[in-house]
């Protein structure tokens, strides 16, 4: 018997956390089945934009950091949220990397638009490809943040993807799909 996903009716809806970091939201919820939830809480989160810049001489700009939920330091591509008032995705994507890397680029190419965690979160993620990138600046970080900055050769970053020297899950998304497109890019110039 097939079972088709049916959407499930919000009866009511309130935030029940509403602070500067994080806003959380209690759903009561019909199922297609008819069963109630009023327990459903979703964390309100605001879309996220991910870069992966590469320089002209085929270094990647990665980013590392500590997390504090994750309690451990992690190697990430550039990226953060989009900031109330951003309408362009690409232009939040270049702010920060600027800010994050003093890295800049004239080309944003967005790649895919993607759903982080669709149980919980609201948010989407933009992901992009930014070619020739360049130092333009110094890093212009918040005081909570520390952010160290690496450059990687392109050829080495699948291998610190499989071995899981890269393991936050939108940047070994973007990774994958930002090879990807370079491959098929560097095979179509050569035909």
């Amino acid at each position: 018997m097939k079972h088709e996903p049916l959407p499930w009716k919000t009866l009511k809806s309130e935030l029940v956390v509403d602070e500067k970091w994080y806003r959380l939201r209690r759903d009561h919820v019909e199922l297609p089945n008819g069963m109630v939830l009023d327990d459903y809480y979703v964390s309100v989160r605001p879309d996220v934009v991910l870069t992966f810049p590469v320089t002209a001489d085929g270094q990647v700009i990665f980013v590392r950091q500590y997390k504090h939920a994750a309690a451990n330091i992690f190697t990430e591509l550039p990226g953060g949220v989009i900031d109330e008032g951003e309408t362009n995705p690409a232009e939040a994507a270049g702010r920060e990397l600027l800010e994050e890397t003093g890295y800049t680029s004239e080309s944003m190419e967005l790649l895919l638009e993607v759903i982080d965690n669709p149980t919980k979160d609201t948010n989407k993620i933009y992901f992009y490809l930014a070619r020739n990138c360049h130092k333009i600046a110094e890093q212009d970080l918040d005081e909570s943040e520390s952010i160290e900055v690496l450059q990687v050769p392109l050829a080495e970053v699948e291998s610190m993807v499989l071995q899981g020297k890269i393991n936050v899950s939108g940047s070994v998304a973007l990774c994958l799909l930002a090879l990807t497109k370079l491959n098929a890019t560097k095979h179509e110039s050569i035909h």
